[in-house]
């Protein structure tokens, strides 16, 4: 009675095993892969989870490149877009809005395009290890399935056919006694392996589909942007004479400057544009500290309902009260901290964000435009005033798309990162070729650490990105 039971179950695990297309392949090939898969010589040594994980990133993020010059809006869309930026209000005021409005949309979607880079990777990493260990254990796996192929096709004989069975039946419940149970583990493990994998690569395709859906949003909001700036562009058209000139002028006092401090000394002084949006911007701070306490506070909530005066010239409260408020410029992973080792000995002044390619750079508080454009080995450099003698510095980016003596509101736009990192003092001893964001906050013409003003979600600590 019990010997029908143990051959009944083996073929259970035959028929378990046989339903799995993956493993009727391996079937056919099991007897030849059982005499000649390789043994390994010695254990090998295990893989550096940190390091593979690394690894998958940049070749996940490879891809992902290659994919987004792929993606192209249609002409329909195209269209919509252009309708969508005619109908709205030409003013500065309603351009301004849209802009910053359709920052936090793209910079939303460079998040989820991160997130998305991360997860692709990890699952990756999952299946390449399920794979490695399929692939280590290939030939006890080759012998397995060989059994098991042969038990299905010779199964052991039934006790009461004949009497002259009933030896080869005790024979075959011992042996299957013995043999059963390491077969049906290494069953269930292949089986399980088999599953996940599959799940891994199920997950892995849902994910593709969703980001390409998700790049193809950022796209078209990277337009829309290209438009808003156009008809920006057009509205401020009408002294281009007077900023050409100013921007050659700015140029010439940045050969000249030596440090930060220089620099905006020169700029506040001898720019006009600078100079007298500066002088306004104090003023208005000085008006504001003139105000009751009850007209200061209906500013605060006025400021913090996210609907403050847009025709403002100066910050809507500040910028010392802005703490664990503002939002870190970029989408991307900080790999460097105000303290941490600069690699040129000395320690970082400010902190280093890699993003993705063409990442948009936003304003992260209200401030006015000191300088524009490149300075000595920052490359292309923005310097917010954001009052309070708090001065934010900016840079590393490919394209500026502000000009100096404007004022700016928190979430606008100002410049786009490049493809490739940029060749830069404050990016050296970097294990990336990302492009890299460079933000140093300064305090009375000295720099501070930035970390007790970003929100708790753009806070962590700076992890090294190979």
């Amino acid at each position: 009675m019990i010997l029908p039971a143990i051959a009944a179950g083996v073929g259970v695990a035959v028929i378990a095993v046989s339903a799995n297309p993956f493993i009727v392949l391996a079937q056919d090939a099991a007897p030849e892969a059982a005499q000649s898969a390789p043994q390994p010589a010695g254990e090998p040594a295990p893989p550096d989870p940190a390091a593979e994980l690394a690894a998958k990133r940049d070749q996940t993020r490879t891809e992902l490149e290659t994919l987004s010059k792929t993606i192209s809006l249609s002409s329909d869309k195209v269209s919509a877009l252009k309708q969508s930026i005619a109908d709205l209000e030409k003013s500065a005021q309603s351009i301004r809005q849209a802009l910053i409005e359709s920052a936090a949309r793209r910079k939303a979607l460079d998040k989820q395009i991160l997130a998305s880079e991360k997860k692709l990777a990890d699952l990756g990493v999952k299946e390449d290890g399920i794979r490695r260990s399929l692939h280590e254990r290939r030939g006890l796996l080759a012998e397995v399935l060989a059994a098991l192929q042969r038990m299905g096709r010779n199964p052991p004989p039934a006790l009461l056919v004949t009497p002259d069975d009933a030896l080869a039946s005790v024979r075959s419940a011992i042996l299957l006694g013995a043999v059963v149970p390491g077969i049906r583990k290494e069953t269930d493990k292949l089986a399980g392996d088999l599953a996940s994998l599959a799940a891994l690569q199920t997950a892995s395709t849902a994910e593709k589909a969703g980001l390409t859906a998700t790049m193809t949003n950022g796209i078209e909001e990277e337009r829309r942007m290209d438009l808003l700036l156009a008809e920006n562009d057009k509205l401020s058209r009408s002294n281009a004479t007077e900023l050409t000139a100013e921007r050659k002028r700015s140029e010439e006092l940045a050969g000249k400057a030596t440090s930060l401090e220089g620099l905006v000394a020169s700029m506040e002084s001898e720019i006009a544009s600078v100079r007298d949006a500066a002088a306004a911007a104090r003023q208005a701070e000085e008006n504001r500290k003139l105000m009751t306490d009850e007209q200061r506070a209906q500013a605060k909530a006025l400021a913090d309902s996210g609907v403050p005066d847009k025709n403002r010239i100066a910050p809507a409260y500040p910028f010392g009260e802005l703490k664990a408020k503002l939002e870190v410029p970029v989408a991307g992973d900080i790999l460097r901290q105000f303290g941490d080792a600069d690699g040129t000995g000395h320690e970082a002044m400010g902190m280093t964000v890699a993003t993705n390619p063409e990442t948009v750079v936003t304003a992260p508080a209200d401030g006015l435009v000191v300088f524009a454009g490149a300075f000595r080995s920052y490359g292309q450099m923005i310097i917010l005033d954001t009052g309070d003698g708090y001065h934010l510095v900016l840079s590393g980016m490919d394209t500026i798309n502000t000009r100096q003596g404007k004022f700016v509101f928190s979430g606008e736009p100002l410049a786009v990162m490049g493809a490739k990192r940029v060749a830069s003092a404050t990016a050296l001893a970097l294990a990336t070729d990302r492009p890299t964001l460079y933000i140093e906050f300064r305090k009375d013409g000295k720099p501070v650490d930035s970390r007790p003003w970003w929100t708790a979600k753009d806070t962590g600590k700076a992890r090294n990105d190979s």
